[in-house]
């Protein structure tokens, strides 16, 4: 007898309704509640148990309700039936642990699916918060762990160029930042004609994206570029700058003629504010790197001895190389003159020893005098020059004057390894440098005359 909305309607509490019956197919039963109304179920036979006997089931599908708000109406009842029993058909004997198993699997999958989301969301909220910034700070950070010297250069740049020039991009996602993003960082540097600062600015941002590269594989990384993960490098998308400051100064192997040189000795002798101090203490103490320089404090002057001590971390080396040198009295008087009166620890400074002087300040005071030297006609050919030009032509015209290869190396901390350097030569070579420095100081003056420095040569020398 089938099961009818009437019948529904009159059922009476405890009475069961039952459709006619298909054996071996299960049923639909309805159950007049105590509460009134009635509840739908599909009884079914369960599989044999172990004596051989079988049970029936009779299996939830929910209460009735006409409407279809509060429960199922009759007509869904009949449907969910019909499914249930064809698959009893189908050989699915123990519904209700299937059905079980089931609503546990679609409860956990949408438990993943909804942890999936949220994990989604919060890696969305993450990369939101690893901008540009994030990456080149922590390079910078890496650079200062790592003990190099360019770290203050680099962070400067990054600071000018990149911060305050575009605050927009400094705060852009990382993975959002592209090629052209970076191009338009470089090219705003070239567009106001500045090659030089503009190749660095390349190089210092492919080298920050190299670094995190790496960092994925490196324990000696540090866990702010460690935990970028970061995989490509945008950077390389960008040409090198082709044309540089070097190149506007005639090529990058300029070197100055002994004329040029005196010539620019007297001028810087002459200037009577810090910025000429500066480049006479550069100068004479054999064109020093400018970062190391910019480093030098009180705590490395010994003012017995009369020498300063760099600290020089340049290139691969995994501890920094003590470098001392003798100042000569042009020299000392230069370091005082700069740091009258004196107000901060730094020694070779233009702000009365509050902050080091960087390859910027210096670059800045130097191309002032080479304008000079152009419109004088000290120049030859009208080339100007850089502190590049100066570093390698105190080599070259020590050269000249016959000061050895490796007692120019000790002078300008250049071209030293190996076990023996490394390990077993701790001899500061002070005499040496001192008569390499008096020579210098000939030539500035205009005095060449090919007499060695110094009259004892090293074994090096001599190989």
């Amino acid at each position: 007898m089938a099961i009818t909305k009437t019948k529904l309607s009159k059922i009476k509490p405890g009475e069961w309704l039952t459709n006619s019956d298909t054996r071996g197919s299960g049923q639909l039963m309805a159950y007049g509640m105590k509460s009134g109304g009635a509840t739908f179920y599909f009884r079914y036979t369960l599989p044999k148990d172990e004596s051989g006997k079988a049970k029936r089931d009779s299996y939830p599908l929910g209460p009735h309700d006409g409407a279809g708000t509060a429960g199922i109406t009759l007509e869904q009842a009949e449907d969910r039936a019909n499914e249930l029993s064809r698959r009893y058909r189908a050989g699915e004997r123990d519904l209700r642990s299937i059905l079980k198993a089931e609503k546990e699997a679609a409860e956990q999958a949408a438990a993943d699916a909804a942890a999936a989301e949220a994990k989604a969301l919060a890696e969305a909220e993450e990369r939101a918060r690893v901008t540009l910034s994030t990456l080149l700070n922590a390079y910078v950070a890496q650079l200062r762990k790592d003990g190099k010297a360019s770290a203050r250069e680099v962070e400067t740049a990054f600071a000018r160029h990149i911060e305050r020039d575009h605050p927009g991009l400094w705060k852009k996602p990382l993975v959002d930042v592209d090629d052209e993003d970076l191009f338009k960082i470089v090219t705003t540097v070239t567009d106001e004609g500045k090659m030089r600062a503009a190749a660095k600015l390349r190089s210092y941002l492919h080298a920050a994206y190299v670094a995190a590269i790496r960092a994925r594989r490196s324990a000696s990384a540090i866990p702010a570029l460690r935990s970028l993960n970061w995989r490509h490098n945008p950077v390389a998308e960008l040409a090198p700058i082709a044309k540089t400051k070097h190149d506007e100064y005639g090529s990058q192997g300029r070197k100055l003629s002994l004329a040029e040189l005196a010539a620019y000795w007297r001028r810087i002798e002459q200037m009577d504010d810090a910025g000429g101090a500066l480049l006479r203490f550069h100068i004479l103490t054999g064109a020093q790197r400018i970062v190391q320089l910019g480093r030098l404090t009180e705590q490395n002057f010994d003012r017995d001895a009369k020498t300063i001590t760099i600290m020089d971390v340049k290139g691969r080396r995994t501890g920094a190389r003590k470098h001392v040198l003798p100042l000569l009295p042009e020299a000392l008087s230069a370091m005082h003159a700069m740091r009258e009166p004196v107000v901060g620890n730094y020694l070779f400074t233009v702000s009365n020893g509050l902050t080091g002087a960087t390859n910027s300040i210096v670059s800045d005071r130097l191309e002032a005098v080479v304008t000079a030297m152009r419109d004088a006609g000290e120049l030859e050919g009208g080339k100007g020059f850089t502190v590049g030009a100066l570093r390698r032509t105190v080599e070259t015209r020590l050269a000249a004057e016959d000061v050895s290869k490796y007692h120019r190396a000790q002078l300008q901390s250049h071209g030293i390894g190996g076990v023996q350097d490394e390990h077993y030569d701790g001899h500061d070579y002070l005499d040496a440098k001192r008569n390499a420095l008096l020579v210098l100081r000939n030539l500035l003056r205009g005095k060449p005359g090919k007499r060695r420095a110094g009259n004892v040569r090293s074994l090096r020398e001599t190989a």
